[in-house]
Formats: C-alpha cells, sequence, structure tokens
C-alpha cells in the first residue's frame, strides 16, 4: 500500500488538469494523471518529477473509468482524493447546434464527471475521500450561445449536491468550482484574438481572464482534507463575473 496519500487527475494533460497534477505533487500527493492522450500527459509527469503516474482512460467512457479508478486503488490500495478537469466548450445558440455536438457536449462535461464518482465513491466507501469537480459560471449565469455548454454543467452542479448528500455519511466530500473565462489551450480560439480577449476580460470584474492556476488552486482547497467540513459546494472563481457588474469604460 502507498504510504502518501493518492489523488487521480482525470483530464490531467489540459491546462488545469496539469496545473492542479503540479499543486497536489508539490503538496505531497502520489498523483495519477488520466486522459485520452499519452502525450500531454507525459509532459506533465516529466515536468513535475517522481510522484505522477500516467494512465490512459476515456472519461466518456463509463468501463473504462471504472478500470481505471480499480487500476489505481489495487495498485496503491487508496483512493484519497479524485478530480475531473475534463472539459469542452461549444458556443452556439441552441438552433445551430446539432444533436452530434450537443452530446458530445454533455458527454464530455457532464458524463465524465458523473462516471468518476460514479467510480471514486465505490473506491472511498471504508475510508472516505474528497471529490472536486469543473462546473462553469454559464451553468448559473445566462450568457448567450452556451446552451449546450449551460447545461451539462448546470447539470455537474445538480450532481455535486446530490452525491454530496449521498455519502456525506461515508466520509466523502464532492464539490466544484465554476470557473469564468480561463486562458487554456481550450479557449485559445477565443484568448489568442484580441478583440474577443477584451471584451472577455471586460465581462470579469476583476478585468482579467482567469489563469489555470486560479482554478487549480481552488480544486486543491477543496481536495485538502483540512477543508473536512466543506462539501456539497460550487465555488465560483469567476473573476466575480457571476455576482459583480463589470466595470464601466470611459
Amino acid at each position: 500500500m502507498t504510504e502518501q496519500a493518492v489523488a487521480l487527475v482525470l483530464g490531467g494533460g489540459g491546462g488545469i488538469g496539469s496545473a492542479l497534477t503540479r499543486r497536489l505533487a508539490g503538496s505531497g500527493y502520489h498523483v495519477v494523471v488520466a486522459g485520452r492522450r499519452r502525450e500531454p500527459l507525459e509532459a506533465v509527469a516529466a515536468e513535475v518529477g517522481a510522484g505522477v503516474e500516467v494512465r490512459l482512460a476515456d472519461a466518456t467512457d463509463p468501463e473504462a473509468v471504472d478500470a481505471l479508478v480499480e487500476g489505481v486503488t489495487e495498485a496503491h490500495g487508496r483512493l484519497d482524493a479524485a478530480a475531473s478537469a475534463v472539459g469542452s466548450l461549444l458556443l452556439k445558440p441552441a438552433h445551430r447546434t446539432s444533436v452530434e455536438e450537443y452530446r458530445d457536449v454533455v458527454a464530455t462535461n457532464l458524463d465524465s464527471a458523473f462516471f468518476l464518482v460514479r467510480a471514486a465513491t465505490k473506491a472511498m466507501q471504508r475510508s472516505g475521500g474528497s471529490i472536486a469537480l469543473v462546473s462553469s459560471v454559464a451553468g448559473r449565469f445566462g450568457m448567450n450561445h452556451h446552451e449546450a455548454i449551460a447545461a451539462a454543467k448546470a447539470g455537474v452542479e445538480g450532481l455535486v449536491v446530490a452525491a454530496a448528500a449521498s455519502y456525506a455519511a461515508r466520509g466523502i466530500r464532492v464539490n466544484a468550482v465554476a470557473p469564468g473565462l480561463v486562458a487554456t489551450p481550450m479557449t485559445e480560439r477565443l484568448t489568442s484574438n484580441e478583440t474577443s480577449r477584451k471584451v472577455s476580460e471586460h465581462m470579469h470584474p476583476l478585468g482579467r481572464l482567469g489563469e489555470p492556476d486560479d482554478i487549480a488552486s481552488a480544486l486543491a482547497w477543496l481536495l485538502d482534507p483540512a477543508n473536512g467540513w466543506v462539501t456539497g459546494q460550487v465555488l465560483g472563481v469567476d473573476g466575480g463575473m457571476g455576482t459583480v457588474q463589470p466595470r464601466r469604460t470611459g
């Protein structure tokens, strides 16, 4: 059995997932990073060094997620923390969104979160643990052209409160963060355009886009057993976008 606390980061090769991996490894966790593509996962593992392990899994495949979690617990005898940083972004109004696009958004953002909760809670039944997911400001704050992603992320928030209720007696905490727009490879199409970036920055009262570490620090805080009286919460990490009016210009 691994003596260190063990954390699983699904989507560990992405911007937020890799930032979370760095934080967890720096806090003493043995971190298992998982995703569909080996190269970005191995890049994170090589950067962080000892204490990071790479495993391949499709987060939208329930059997693959089950096998991933079972493999981690068999190898290490424990799973203390699990996070999903899997996501996608589709900006289209409902009438222009194809059924295939909608189903892909839901599979990537909601199904993956559900499958991780489903597998991780089985592994944490005896010893407890913490699960952290990623929602979005769009899940609770109306934004045009966000129908599919808003539906999926609102589902994540419903999953958080229901699972927190179901597993509290087992000592399993379930929480999420709800970011605004974060500058990651996934959002590069928006953030690399100067005009759209300035518009997006203005929408955030703090006047800037989020960075991956802004979100990773909140996820790490939620996973930390030192914050063991926090469950069923969705923490807005959005530069004030979801609750504060943007700054006026001129």
